[in-house]
């Protein structure tokens, strides 16, 4: 039996109620930020934190004109985009949900708002400067 049908026929008879949502775009956004946030962030805080003021990571890692020539190769851009982007929206949830947590329900949709559209204003930020390399 096909599924589009079973669903069909368990929504007619009032079985299944599937109401429409934006929510899975922002849990995907979400949890793809969280998962930069834990995997990517503790390596570039050791890379920056450690192992370059402590002389460990090469002759002058942080030359002007090496990282202008890294982050101008596009692949390069593409990552430090999903780097910088994505925990913008881990960011925005997680704000978000603590926020209404906290009893601000009846500002839910300000709030979501704010946090959205300051993530999407970061993404796009992001996305000018690194074209502007």
């Amino acid at each position: 039996m096909d599924s589009s049908f079973c669903c069909c026929c368990l929504a007619s008879i009032g079985v299944l109620n599937m109401t429409k949502s934006n929510e899975p775009i922002w849990w995907s956004l979400f949890s793809a930020g969280g998962m930069i946030a834990a995997m990517v962030f503790p390596v570039l805080i050791i890379i920056t934190g450690i192992l370059v003021p402590f002389g460990l990571a090469g002759d002058d890692p942080l030359n002007f004109e090496k990282i202008h020539s890294a982050a101008s190769h596009p692949f390069i851009k593409l990552i430090l985009f999903v780097i910088i982007s994505l925990p913008l929206f881990h960011w925005a949830h997680r704000f978000k949900y603590t926020l209404v947590d906290v009893g601000m329900k009846s500002a839910s949709t300000l709030i979501s708002i704010v946090c959205y559209g300051g993530a999407i204003a970061g993404t796009i930020i992001t996305a000018i400067a690194l074209f502007k390399i």
